[in-house]
């Protein structure tokens, strides 16, 4: 418990007045100066914040847009190459026609091979045709063989047909000939040939009756 002496004296205490401040005289100059001396200051500021926004990974060139330049090219549509493996389907030949002239037909040669043998030389006959109208729709056509031999003039005949088939028997004799005239030869008259002297032929023509080859004329020409 406080003494009455240490009451008295906490009361002199707080009844001294606190201590005076003394004013403080600032004189206009003096602010003027701190604010010129702060300009240089502020403008380093403002200078190092303009080149910190002006860096290499914010300049300018950096965001200006490069133009881009691309030159388009143009590809070729690529040519199919075929299938491989697969075949091409194979294209069918029209059939021969029947009534063409066929010197080279199997029936031809058959008959040919057949004949009796040339009575000069006694030798068989050459199956390939000398000359000839052979075809298979024709009245009568023929066709001129020669002798199957090495001679300088080997015999020559005529063979003819009816229809494409041998005629064997009513033929007048036909041996001799070498030629076909076709500018006077028809559908069933055959205008033969042979020579008759130096630089003239002979034709003479048979044609078929119906029953068989009769001689019809000749001419010497």
């Amino acid at each position: 418990m406080k003494s009455s002496g240490d009451r008295e004296a906490g009361a002199r205490r707080a009844a001294k007045p606190a201590a005076s401040v003394e004013p403080i005289s600032v004189r206009f100059r003096d602010v003027w100066s701190l604010a010129r001396r702060a300009e240089p200051l502020t403008a380093l500021v403002l200078v190092a914040a303009t080149l910190t926004g002006c860096g290499s990974g914010d300049s300018t060139v950096a965001k200006t847009p490069q133009a881009m330049t691309s030159t388009a090219s143009i590809t070729a549509p690529a040519t199919p190459s075929p299938t491989s493996g697969v075949a091409a389907p194979p294209v069918s030949a029209a059939p021969p026609d029947p009534c063409a002239v066929n010197l080279g037909a199997p029936s031809i040669a058959k008959v040919v091979t057949e004949l009796p043998r040339d009575p000069r030389s006694q030798q068989g006959w050459n199956p390939e045709p000398l000359a000839g109208n052979y075809n298979e729709c024709a009245q009568l056509s023929a066709v001129i063989i020669k002798a199957n031999t090495n001679a300088a003039n080997p015999t020559t005949r005529a063979v003819m047909f009816h229809l494409g088939q041998f005629i064997p028997q009513g033929v007048p004799d036909a041996y001799g000939f070498s030629g076909v005239d076709a500018s006077q030869t028809t559908g069933d008259t055959v205008a033969l040939t042979y020579p008759s002297g130096i630089g003239l032929t002979t034709t003479v023509k048979f044609r078929w009756n119906g029953n068989g080859v009769e001689l019809i004329g000749n001419a010497r020409g």
